[in-house]
């Protein structure tokens, strides 16, 4: 297991948890390695150390690559290999990936060379660990992998620094490799056989970015739910759909878990009893079936949750070493189990806004809401929500857009040596976008179910509704009639991509277990 402390983790390659990748994403950690990986480190880079000295001929050591595996290197030359491959392959291109994401990407990496099966000496360990434990972070561009052979361009600009080269930020300045490698007390690296090639095989960039959109989905996940409670609050809509018994029924666990979680949200609200007899038979969809759709993406991000914490764990580099001296290529470094899952995070987070999107216009329209028109009480003058649910309109069209698999997308490179790739660090990359887009739409949603709420507080919700409703009040007052609202949207997208959630909502969600 992993063993953690509040400011630190001792990571235990194949056992590294899903919540300790969400504490090194969330905030700088100390990390230090267990002890029993250098072992097996030390004895995979025997292995390659055995072939070289042997003149054998194996792939990756002293050979070329790709379409140039067949060119055997001489044995002089295989350091100037090794450090030709890491600078031919810095070709990114935008902007640089983002500080919380590259701290995971150092972390997946040495996890993954600690495995112990990549032939690579455990100092190159120690100094991508000693970077993030100093904040030392290499400037990785986001664009220019296809996600096969492994994120080979981003993880060159990160292995730029080990050798010298490229760039890092230290203490929030970009500054030259070398100079970056003198701030943590190391000299840069002069790359032995099969080292230059392991630092750039993997899925690492491709599983951060993953890894972060699925964490983003989450808080957002969490932040609907609580939208949606409030809504219903403010339509004084019925809370019969989530009874126990319904989902049940039907046996999907991620329905039974959000249906269970509204209920726990809602315990104790004396809204609800008090329209009994009110004359709504049926609430619309967005209402209605929170538990059906919500229950959905959260079964989606479960299932995200279990492959990319795998993937996290796994040897993801090519050729791989095995305890019995058999060095063997294969393609595990192909990121198409995390390609898979971006696209349907992507789809959880789709839904989640779409749905969030449906609840607004709901509150917006006084035939279904019994609410003052665009919840403004002097309309017509005021304009009240009505614009802000086009912003919501806006992005939930582009969140369906970006949904688009992009894993079904192929390109050859390589001279069709890599003929068949996974396209997953885009479409890993492109989730960072739909939370945000999400976020936005939620917090939109919760503003203006507080507004609804606000029209009749003669009764109060639950205790976590009220305070959630206290905490959006912090951040947003009453509309009382029409002002600058981009501000008081961007405090809603930041209130709808915090982690501090209620236990009710977050002991389903597959971090925070």
């Amino acid at each position: 297991m992993t063993k953690a402390t509040t400011s630190s983790l001792t990571l235990l390659p194949c056992h590294v948890s899903l919540a300790a990748l969400r504490s090194i994403y969330a905030a700088p950690v100390q990390l230090s390695l267990d002890p029993s990986a250098r072992a097996l480190m030390q004895a995979s880079l025997a292995t390659v150390q055995r072939i070289v000295d042997e003149d054998q001929v194996v792939y990756g050591i002293n050979t070329g690559f790709g379409k140039l595996a067949s060119t055997k290197i001489a044995h002089e030359r295989l350091a100037e290999l090794q450090r030709n491959l890491v600078l031919s392959h810095s070709v990114g291109t935008g902007d640089a990936l983002a500080d919380d994401v590259v701290r995971l990407i150092l972390a997946t990496k040495a996890i993954s060379l600690a495995r112990g099966h990549s032939g690579i000496r455990p100092e190159i360990v120690d100094a991508l660990l000693a970077m993030a434990n100093a904040n030392v972070l290499p400037v990785i561009p986001a664009k220019g992998s296809v996600g096969a052979s492994g994120d080979l361009a981003p993880l060159a600009h990160l292995a730029c620094v080990l050798i010298g080269e490229g760039q890092a930020k230290v203490d929030g300045k970009v500054v030259p490799g070398a100079e970056a490698m003198r701030s943590i007390g190391l000299q840069p690296f002069v790359l032995g056989p099969k080292e230059g090639l392991a630092l750039l095989n993997g899925t690492q960039v491709s599983t951060s970015l993953a890894l972060a959109g699925l964490f983003g989905a989450e808080s957002v996940f969490a932040a609907a739910l609580v939208a949606g409670c409030l809504s219903l609050e403010a339509i004084k809509g019925s809370v019969k759909p989530f009874d126990a018994r319904i989902h049940e029924a039907r046996g999907q666990s991620g329905q039974i878990a959000v249906a269970a979680a509204v209920r726990a949200l809602l315990d104790g609200s004396a809204i609800d009893p008090s329209h009994p007899n009110c004359g709504r038979v049926q609430d619309p969809y967005s209402i209605r079936c929170v538990p059906q759709v919500m229950g959905a993406c959260l079964d989606n991000l479960h299932h995200a949750a279990r492959v990319l914490t795998i993937e996290a764990n796994a040897a993801s580099d090519n050729p791989l070493v095995f305890d019995n001296g058999d060095v063997i290529s294969g393609g595990n470094f192909h990121a198409e189990p995390v390609a898979f899952v971006a696209d349907i995070i992507a789809l959880a987070v789709a839904e989640i806004g779409a749905i969030s999107e449906r609840r607004l216009s709901l509150l917006l329209d006084p035939g279904l809401s019994g609410l003052p028109a665009f919840l403004i009480r002097d309309s017509g003058v005021n304009s009240g929500f009505m614009i802000a649910q086009v912003t919501a309109a806006a992005l939930a069209a582009e969140n369906q857009c970006l949904a688009n698999p992009s894993s079904v997308t192929s390109l050859p490179t390589s001279a069709n040596q890599e003929d068949h790739v996974s396209m997953a660090t885009y479409g890993a990359r492109r989730l960072g976008d739909m939370v945000r887009n999400a976020a936005v739409m939620v917090g939109i949603e919760a503003m203006a179910a507080a507004q609804g709420m606000e029209f009749d507080r003669s009764l109060k919700s639950s205790p976590l509704v009220e305070a959630q409703f206290a905490a959006i009040r912090e951040r947003v007052a009453y509309l009382e009639q029409d002002r600058y609202l981009a501000t008081d949207i961007e405090a809603m997208r930041a209130w709808a991509q915090q982690s501090a959630w209620p236990e009710a909502l977050t002991q389903c969600l597959p971090s925070f277990a």
